[in-house]
């Protein structure tokens, strides 16, 4: 089980939200210390320390400021979630605590003596430094104590369907917010090497509003940008396309693959590893059963439920569709239930699998 893996419900990865540099790299310093497969206590504390902002090439003269400055930022941040009924706000932290590096020496000259041992407890529970102690005594590493919101707990911890995971370690050279955002998009797509995303969707997700109007200057320092970066400084290579519909541009497409040069480090790994999501080492996980809908097809009542997301089911598989096609998401969804039926054409579609894993878990 890796210690520094990212992993987040994918209605996170589409969400609404507008975060610095810094406070991507808090969220991201706290999830990789998240337990993988077990649910998490919403109360549960995450210590962000210096090292941890360093492995980013963050300024060492400056790294516990900037992590105290995103704290406070974060603390007044939202995330906008779109779900069937609506959008749904929340904050992602509930609660800080700037650590205070003097706060447990002042209490020892306070407290001196050994009756006042109980007194000298008591203030270390107060400023929340009791279970810090044993990493601290030593020298001043941790900087900050957060708490993430409960309503964002479920979307981080104990996830078993619909959920997209990438090494930290794949992402610790990005510059731009823009970047960290579609790598994630990108790892949702893992399996595909496909993202076709709506100019509207894509907007919404990056909170631009009217931030780079012109689609020139949204492909220019959004797309090439975070392409770019991701093609220099990730496992993977990336190509885009900007996509019309008659003169206007409506859509982003997104093919990517690993490079060569990733390829060989996963070829080389011990087929006997466990892998923490499925519990089974990569030979045991070629001699799975597959789907039974991989060679039967699809039944009514799973196609009705792949149906539920029919617009995102039809984004996934937008190449199936004519460039001149103008038909509505349900009319084209229609056509493709003979498809989804066949055992010979279903396996073309892509996000089957995923979309019946998550209907299971409404």
């Amino acid at each position: 089980m890796s210690n520094d893996l990212i992993v987040m419900d994918n209605s996170i990865v589409t969400s609404a939200y507008n975060l610095t540099l810094n406070e991507q790299r808090l969220i991201y310093c706290a999830l990789k210390q998240i337990p993988k497969g077990v649910p998490l206590d919403p109360e549960t504390a995450f210590y962000i320390t210096r090292d941890d902002f360093l492995a980013f090439g963050v300024n060492p003269d400056t790294v516990a400021r900037e992590i105290r400055h995103a704290t406070t930022q974060l603390l007044k941040k939202t995330i906008v979630v779109p779900r069937e009924d609506g959008d749904l706000e929340f904050q992602w932290l509930s609660e800080v605590l700037r650590v205070d590096r003097t706060a447990e020496q002042r209490l020892r000259e306070k407290y001196p003596n050994p009756e006042d041992h109980r007194k000298y407890l008591h203030g270390l529970r107060t400023y929340n430094l009791l279970d810090s102690l044993p990493n601290r005594r030593d020298d001043d590493n941790i900087v900050a104590r957060i708490v993430f919101h409960k309503r964002i707990v479920p979307l981080l911890s104990d996830l078993r369907a619909s959920f997209t995971q990438f090494a930290l370690a794949d992402v610790t050279e990005f510059s731009s917010i823009y970047t960290f955002r579609i790598y994630q998009l990108l790892m949702q797509y893992k399996s595909t090497g496909y993202v076709k995303i709506s100019l509207d969707d894509l907007r919404f997700m990056l909170v631009l509003f009217d931030k780079y109007p012109l689609v020139a200057d949204l492909k220019r320092w959004v797309v090439e940008t975070a392409v770019n970066e991701i093609n220099e400084k990730s496992p993977y290579k990336v190509k885009y396309e900007m996509l019309k519909k008659g003169r206007k541009f409506t859509h982003l497409e997104l093919k990517f693959k690993l490079k060569e040069s990733a390829k060989k480090l996963i070829a080389e790994r011990d087929p006997n590893t466990i892998d923490w999501v499925n519990g089974q080492t990569d030979n045991e996980a070629q001699q799975t059963k597959v789907p039974s809908w991989q060679t039967k097809g699809l039944s009514d009542a799973q196609i009705k439920k792949i149906g539920v997301y029919t617009k995102e089911f039809i984004d996934a598989n937008s190449s199936k569709i004519a460039p001149n096609d103008r038909r509505d998401y349900p009319e084209i969804f229609e056509e493709w239930k003979l498809q989804l039926k066949d055992p010979k054409t279903v396996k073309s579609f892509y996000k089957v699998q995923e979309l019946l894993e998550r209907t299971r878990n409404i």
